[in-house]
């Protein structure tokens, strides 16, 4: 089995393989192109973004700077996607994002991580497993979601959390590592935040 075929499969492999390694440069050509923009080139982001994601849907609008080692070449995107700045993706296979999603600031979602065993990072291995992130998730600031974690639906993701594990759909979840907190529910359709209480329910 060659290193392309053990890194599709999750296995530990050379990251250092040039045939691995393909067209990495042009992707992050891309997404230095896409960080110079100024701030009322909408077009021309939109169109850049439409170039270096595996896939993105309509009204998705990122902050830069914006960092991806593989310049969001294995990123899905959803519709209607909210990324405030300094996002980062270690995108060394895929990530999967759902419609109207909203991601703070300094967030890092990895899909790529190191073996404990000193000998193997010594010699330059690596494993990719993917994230997949539902519809309608917050994920609040400073959160670092790990390899190979999936996040449900209308979940909430509490800044600073270390994300280790699967958290369902439909609760708030945070800490570090992060854990489940609650279920969303009658409460939240009364307070927006602590004691203060909603006023856009007719």
């Amino acid at each position: 089995m060659n290193n392309k075929e053990r890194k599709e499969k999750g296995l530990p492999y050379h990251y250092d393989d040039p045939e691995i390694m393909g067209k990495q440069m042009e992707y992050l050509e891309l997404l230095h192109d896409y960080n110079a923009t100024r701030p009322l080139e909408n077009e021309k982001k939109r169109k850049l973004l439409k170039q270096m994601f595996a896939e993105i849907g309509e009204n998705c609008h990122i902050e830069t700077p914006l960092h991806a080692n593989w310049g969001c070449h294995h990123v899905h995107f959803g519709s209607g996607i909210y990324c405030n700045f300094n996002l980062t993706f270690v995108d060394d296979t895929d990530i999967y994002v759902g419609d109207h999603c909203m991601f703070g600031p300094n967030v890092v979602i990895a899909t790529s991580g190191h073996p404990i065993l000193p000998v193997l990072r010594e010699h330059h291995y690596v494993y990719n497993l993917p994230v997949k992130i539902g519809t309608n998730v917050w994920i609040g600031a400073g959160v670092q979601i790990l390899p190979g974690v999936t996040i449900g639906d209308h979940s909430v993701i509490g800044a600073g959390s270390v994300v280790t594990r699967d958290i369902p759909a439909n609760v708030v979840a945070y800490g570090s590592p992060c854990r489940v907190i609650r279920k969303i529910g009658e409460k939240d359709k009364t307070f927006y935040f602590k004691d203060r209480k909603l006023d856009v329910w007719e």
